[in-house]
């Protein structure tokens, strides 16, 4: 165990991921969402194969036992990578960075439901207040009824793409939990990055701008990014436990923030601050909740008579 290692590449893999979403932003200012998600996906195998060859577990990247479950994976993936790149698209860098922090209340529901874990009283709490906090952030676009006319508003169109890719995203973690099973980490991200390149280079005949150099570069870099910081975020949890690591991932917030405001000049409204305030201080209790009830059981066990 190394905490401060761990706390720091965690800190690098959310400043990657802020990066990646401020050039996908960019981006897609000009290149179609499908040209943006094959080379998101194609590109992050590259530093995939590259750290875990270095470490001689090549064959770890390729080898799986459920193809199928990859399968399903990746089609949640699909969805997910072109929601979110949509809701980017037409939202400031913050707003939607501070609605994707609704997925890990969506997971705890569908842990419920679809793996039957036990979910504790504070859990649906922390969730129901959680939930309140993103109808906070989303009140401002709330206005649904303009979407049956003509021109209607895209960032209320991005809203609607960011809440759907929350329940997206959770349902890839919890087929992510299902493949841990059995899979080896290295698989599960080369699997889904293949699946999600494929389904971004069917989009080539609807129409894909062809990049200048210096494009090209910058949506490569898109996968390098996303392919690096999920092996360091991966390997965080290599080096501490889970409840330490975890609260760094709020961390985006900040960048999202900063890299809003310097590159595209966004500032974000008052109901962003409030609703991503409740969303923040709802994950950050599960987790020390969670953090405290291992502790107790962990000092229960300890002072257990033998044999039991």
């Amino acid at each position: 165990m190394n905490v401060p290692f761990a706390i720091a590449i965690k800190l690098v893999s959310v400043l990657l991921f802020a990066v990646m979403s401020a050039l996908i932003r960019a981006a897609s200012s000009k290149f179609p969402l499908g040209e943006i998600v094959f080379f998101r996906s194609a590109f992050a195998v590259l530093p995939v194969f590259a750290i875990y060859a270095a470490r001689g577990q090549f064959l770890a990247v390729v080898r799986t036992e459920r193809p199928f479950g990859h399968l399903g994976r990746g089609f949640l993936g699909i969805a997910s990578m072109f929601l979110n790149f949509a809701a980017l698209a037409r939202l400031p860098l913050m707003d939607a960075t501070a609605i994707s922090f609704a997925a890990p209340l969506i997971t705890v529901v569908l842990a419920a439901i679809v793996l039957n874990e036990h979910v504790r009283a504070y859990r649906w709490w922390a969730v129901s207040l959680g939930f309140v906090g993103i109808i906070v952030m989303l009140w401002p676009y709330l206005d649904i009824w303009s979407l049956f006319y003509v021109g209607s508003p895209a960032r209320t169109i991005g809203a609607l793409c960011a809440t759907v890719a929350c329940f997206t995203n959770a349902g890839t973690v919890i087929q992510t939990r299902r493949l841990t099973d059995s899979e080896s980490t290295p698989a599960i991200v080369f699997y889904f990055s293949l699946i999600c390149a494929i389904a971004g280079l069917t989009t080539l005949p609807f129409g894909w701008i062809k990049p200048t150099y210096v494009e090209f570069f910058g949506l490569a870099m898109i996968g390098v990014l996303g392919g690096l910081s999920h092996v360091l975020l991966t390997e965080s949890y290599r080096y501490a436990p889970a409840s330490v690591v975890a609260p760094f991932d709020y961390t985006a917030m900040i960048w999202a923030f900063l890299l809003g405001y310097l590159v595209f000049g966004e500032l974000p409204s008052g109901f962003v601050f409030l609703g991503a305030a409740i969303v923040v201080a709802c994950g950050l209790f599960v987790i020390w909740r969670e953090h405290k009830f291992g502790v107790e059981r962990l000092r229960s066990i300890e002072g257990a008579p033998a044999g039991e």
